[in-house]
């Protein structure tokens, strides 16, 4: 039960309600199974626990948007139970207080009528259902086991009465299975996601940025080393740079993010476009290499080409393709590009839709205290939610540098990154972004896509999968989501630059099209381009504060000039250096977690029991005292010597019988003349008295070469 509870707990703890009504809720569940133990039949706690979980279901259900059709409805419950994490649902936390009542009730009920079988039943489908769903760690799965086993275990003792000789072999068939497991791979791999043991396997296994982030899906993992891939992916007709935007996320589980909701068939037509003023972007796509994905700059509102067919759109206003697309695939996208300045964006206020409060401000409830704290110090002057996204972005970009050559942290990401990390690449970054202005109550979303990529003409860019990329997000009233990215742009493109020349030192033939090989394109002199906003929108809208701009530009579709490639303008708010406050890496030991260390535990005990009834120890024990004789003095040398002769002899023919001398003994079994002289040595040492230090040395060499025969 403890089990399937820790993961129904983790479920909760990243929602916006937190456990406390789980908690609540348990106890009283608990608390009512244990009174209702002895009067109610078995039969009727079946079907109350049967009536709940009903309840449960239909009253999430209702709290949903609207009410799904039965068909949609039950291919989801097929989609959970063949690999969907319950995690993507919207609404999980109702979910888990809906469904934890009957289950919790029925293990509880039985245990206390000591049916652990059936206990042990309910608790390991419950369990069952949580692994099939890839939420439940393959740690906890484990745990889950063990405690299955072990009330098997105490249900045999409760018959048998004789709990030392059933404990015994229980403790020894434990350990043994938690050993075996350590080494063999589980036949249906959960998540992990439970109590972030193991991290998302969305992305986690992937070797490349691109892979751990475009190919994702749902959801993404947080991995440690990584690499760039300078294959071209696709092409693109713009008459502006932009990142072309693939979907973001919304639900931080301290270890990876989870995309919530579903997709919809796209269908034609227009998307709702941002709430502030916008321009108008259309953006011209030529796949070059498959696609699983259709990128396009935000805020897209249509699609034309031949992707439309399988065109979906997710709840967070991305697109999505059932399938890929082939090379040679061609599609246009029509986008509303946010304009704001950043006056509009200051004075923007906090006075958020409920749904986007909800939707993106939480963060898990077990986030360290510190992250929200050191967030508040560094956005100290900031007054707004603007100043606050620009003051944390401009504090990343300076306090953390830009590498691929990292090791994964233990526990929360974004903790980590700010107190323990010194380096790390985009993932790292925007997550960190995220939860800082989340725990300021700032609305922000983790989105990945790609960078412009490299330009080859005035309106022609080539995008390369080392242009994939993780960024932010901000929601202001009346103007829509403004893109912000914290990540050190120099560092990046020195690193892509290197990826991409080391490609071409080994002639491969994906990493260019006819017109990349030439280097970044330049306007003439005589050009004169358009500008990226209009003169009077660049920079304008308010006082300009103590500025302390990052030195890495990007170009940004919407109005700005900041050289970090995110919010509209240049300007931070103060001091964005906290002193005292950089990399606080003390290159501690990583502990296990507490289900980690129950496991140890349990195994380690389970050996003890194990060697104690096979005596290991005492053969170990013989073995060695058998094998090695320190040196003592000549009649202690000889006694030892004697002794070691007899177990020896003892072990390979038959023991001395009682009143049989040692010479009768020998000559009985026919032993060599090396054991008749450690014989004679000894029996002068017990009866003269007397032994030098020379016999004394020749009995241990004797028995020395007789042990090794």
């Amino acid at each position: 039960m403890a089990s399937y509870f820790s993961v129904l707990y983790y479920f909760v703890d990243v929602s916006p309600t937190g456990p406390l009504p789980l908690l609540v809720e348990t106890g009283v569940v608990l608390g009512l199974a244990t009174y209702l133990s002895e009067s109610l039949r078995a039969r009727v706690a079946v079907a109350a626990s049967l009536a709940l979980l009903a309840l449960g279901l239909t009253v999430y259900i209702s709290s949903l948007p609207r009410w799904p059709p039965i068909v949609p409805l039950v291919g989801d419950a097929i989609a959970l139970a063949t690999g969907r994490s319950l995690l993507q649902l919207i609404n999980v936390d109702l979910w888990v207080l809906g469904v934890a009542p009957g289950p919790l009730f029925l293990t509880w009920y039985l245990g206390l009528r000591r049916r652990y079988v059936s206990a042990t039943l309910v608790g390991g489908a419950t369990l069952g259902y949580l692994v099939l769903t890839t939420d439940a760690s393959n740690v906890i799965t484990l745990l889950g086991v063990v405690g299955g086993i072990v009330a098997v275990g105490v249900g045999d003792v409760d018959r048998r009465g004789d709990a030392l000789a059933a404990a015994e072999p229980l403790a020894v068939l434990l350990a043994l299975i938690i050993v075996i497991s350590a080494f063999v791979p589980f036949v249906y791999g959960g998540a992990g996601t439970a109590a972030g043991l193991s991290g998302f396997q969305g992305g986690g296994g992937a070797s490349t940025v691109e892979a751990s982030l475009v190919s994702a899906g749902s959801q993404i993992g947080i991995q440690g080393n990584i690499s760039l891939s300078p294959e071209v992916r696709f092409r693109v007709e713009s008459d502006r740079p932009q990142y072309w935007r693939i979907d973001s996320y919304n639900r931080y589980t301290g270890d990876g993010w989870v995309r919530t909701g579903s997709t919809h068939d796209y269908g034609g037509g227009q998307l709702d476009a941002p709430a502030g003023e916008t321009r108008t972007l259309t953006q011209r796509y030529e796949v070059v290499d498959e696609l699983g994905v259709a990128p396009a700059a935000w805020q897209p509102v249509s699609l034309s080409g031949a992707p439309v067919s399988a065109a979906r759109v997710s709840d967070e206003g991305g697109f999505a393709v059932r399938g890929s697309l082939a090379p040679g695939t061609n599609y246009t996208v029509e986008s509303r590009v946010p304009l704001a300045d950043p006056s509009t964006l200051r004075s923007a206020g906090t006075d958020y839709p409920e749904a986007v409060s909800d939707r993106y401000t939480t963060i898990p409830s077990s986030t360290p205290d510190r992250l929200a704290e050191r967030t508040a110090r560094i956005t100290a002057n900031a007054d707004n939610p603007y100043d606050t996204a620009r003051v944390i972005e401009q504090w990343l970009t300076n306090n953390r540098e830009y590498s691929l050559d990292v090791e994964r942290p233990e526990g929360d990401i974004a903790d980590a990154f700010l107190f323990e990390m010194d380096a790390g690449y985009c993932t790292y970054f925007a997550t960190t972004m995220v939860t800082m202005l989340r725990s300021q109550d700032v609305p922000a979303r983790f989105v990945v896509g790609y960078t412009e990529g490299q330009r080859v003409d005035r309106d022609e860019y080539v995008v390369r999968g080392y242009d994939a990329h993780a960024w932010v997000e901000v929601y202001f009233p009346d103007v829509g989501w403004v893109r912000f990215d914290p990540t050190p742009a120099g560092p990046r493109q020195a690193a892509e630059g290197e990826s991409l020349a080391d490609a071409r030192e080994q002639n491969r033939t994906d990493i260019d099209t006819n017109d990349s090989t030439g280097g970044e394109w330049t306007p003439t002199e005589t050009a004169t381009p358009a500008p990226l906003t209009p003169p009077a929108e660049q920079g304008g809208g308010g006082p300009v504060r103590t500025i302390t701009p990052p030195d890495n530009p990007v170009p940004e579709g919407i109005d700005r000039t900041a050289p970090n490639g995110s919010g509209p303008d240049a300007t931070t708010i103060g001091d964005v250096s906290v002193p005292g406050e950089g990399g606080d890496s003390d290159g501690g030991i990583d502990w296990p977690s507490r289900e980690e260390a129950t496991l140890v535990g349990i195994a380690l005990f389970g050996i003890v029991v194990g060697v104690r009834r096979l005596g290991l120890l005492g053969r170990v024990y013989r073995a060695i005292w058998l094998r090695y004789q320190p040196s003592a003095d000549s009649e202690t040398d000889t006694e030892r010597a004697f002794e070691r002769l007899e177990y020896l002899l003892e072990r390979r023919y038959r023991p001395r019988e009682p009143g049989e001398t040692p010479r009768q003994y020998l000559a009985d079994i026919g032993a060599d003349e090396r054991a008749r002289t450690v014989v004679a040595i000894h029996e002068r040492a017990r009866y003269a008295g007397q032994v030098t230090r020379e016999e004394a040395d020749e009995a241990m060499s004797l028995v020395d070469e007789l042990v090794a025969s």
